[in-house]
């Protein structure tokens, strides 16, 4: 694999709701799994960033009550989408997530790399 010129800004893109019910418990730990992935990815070099790492708070200070009122509606895809601008790339990580594959698609669209697993991004140097 060659290596990255310089460091990349990589999107980790996962399931946050899906499968949850949008039980707080299992929400946390999608949210950790991507953050376990995010400080593989630095490790590596790279910039990691997720969507609920801005979202969330955020959605505490607009009084979001729980996942899908009106200010989750408001801001938590959209942060997303306006993150991915500024991305080099996205990794999609863990199962079905309607949310993480929109960013694929308009990360491909956008003519962004999109991973499946860390061994694919190149090394930053």
């Amino acid at each position: 694999m060659p290596a990255s010129p310089h460091p990349l800004m990589i999107l980790v893109a996962g399931p946050y709701r899906s499968g949850t019910g949008d039980d707080p418990v299992k929400l946390a730990a999608h949210a950790r799994a991507m953050n376990e992935t995010a400080l593989d990815l630095f490790r590596a070099g790279h910039l990691p960033v997720t969507g609920e790492a801005l979202a969330l708070p955020l959605l505490e200070v607009a009084g979001s009550a729980r996942p899908g009122d009106g200010p989750f509606k408001e801001i938590f895809h959209p942060v997303a989408e306006r993150l991915l601008e500024r991305c080099d790339g996205v990794l999609r990580i863990g199962g079905p997530s309607a949310g993480a594959d929109m960013m694929v698609e308009q990360a491909r669209a956008a003519g962004k790399d999109v991973y499946t697993a860390l061994t694919e991004i190149p090394v930053a140097r």
